[in-house]
């Protein structure tokens, strides 16, 4: 059963087509990936599911239940949670205050701290760095926080966009290590990535979007098979 379903999205830009009826889903404890090039309307997705962009035509449901009109915070406050490209970590505050502002919408004061340990035991290097100002982070460390931070919110549904962007390899397999943890505890991502190898790789399902609208979907690997997405995006 899907737990976050996207039907016949169009989405604009003016007079650019982002959108062109764009539908995919998630599924009850499943990693779904997104690929595509630049500029193909992966974080336009992203965005609309977030209610950051509003559809012209076409729904977001959630649980079955339509997501139209839903301001942001309330998506979030639902458990629909977006991990933005580009990290945007508040760069003045510290790594603790950071974590905290990831939880703004939740009022258990003893939750909300079990939460901070579970994502510092996932991100150990941020439990050192818990008094440091998050603006002298290394890339990676701040993409952990983000991740981090967005895990504060207490997600039902994660939406990661290019988690790995930018990265040295040896921590872009932390990164993927822990978008599979974040899955085997029963949270659900829908992966937006330019490393098509290693999104595929992880992933239950994909789906390949080409000027906002999908083209092909599959499971991970039979798309890491698939002979027009080898030549398309995994060189």
């Amino acid at each position: 059963m899907a737990v976050l379903e996207a039907d016949n999205l169009h989405v604009f830009y003016d007079n650019i087509h982002a959108l062109r009826g764009l539908s995919l889903e998630v599924g009850k404890d499943e990693i779904v990936t997104l690929i595509g090039a630049n500029g193909a309307g992966k974080t336009t997705t992203l965005n609309t599911i977030s209610s950051i962009l509003a559809p012209a035509e076409g729904e977001v449901r959630f649980e079955g239940e339509a997501l139209t009109d839903v301001p942001p915070h309330d998506v979030v406050g639902r458990g629909i949670v977006q991990v933005p490209e580009g990290r945007r970590i508040f760069g003045r505050l510290t790594v603790g205050e950071n974590l905290r502002m990831g939880a703004f919408l939740r009022t258990g004061k003893q939750e909300v701290r079990q939460s901070e340990e579970h994502v510092l035991t996932m991100f150990p290097v941020l439990r050192e760095r818990i008094r440091q100002v998050a603006g002298t982070l290394s890339g990676g460390e701040q993409q952990m926080l983000a991740m981090a931070r967005g895990l504060m919110s207490k997600p039902r549904v994660l939406l990661l966009d290019e988690p790995s962007m930018g990265l040295a390899p040896m921590l872009v397999e932390t990164i993927f290590e822990a978008v599979l943890a974040i899955r085997n505890e029963g949270v659900p991502v829908l992966l937006v990535e330019q490393n098509a190898f290693m999104a595929l790789q992880i992933a239950d399902r994909g789906y390949v979007v080409e000027t906002g609208e999908i083209v092909l979907e599959g499971a991970g690997r039979e798309l890491l098979e698939n002979d027009e997405v080898r030549r398309a995006y995994l060189g």
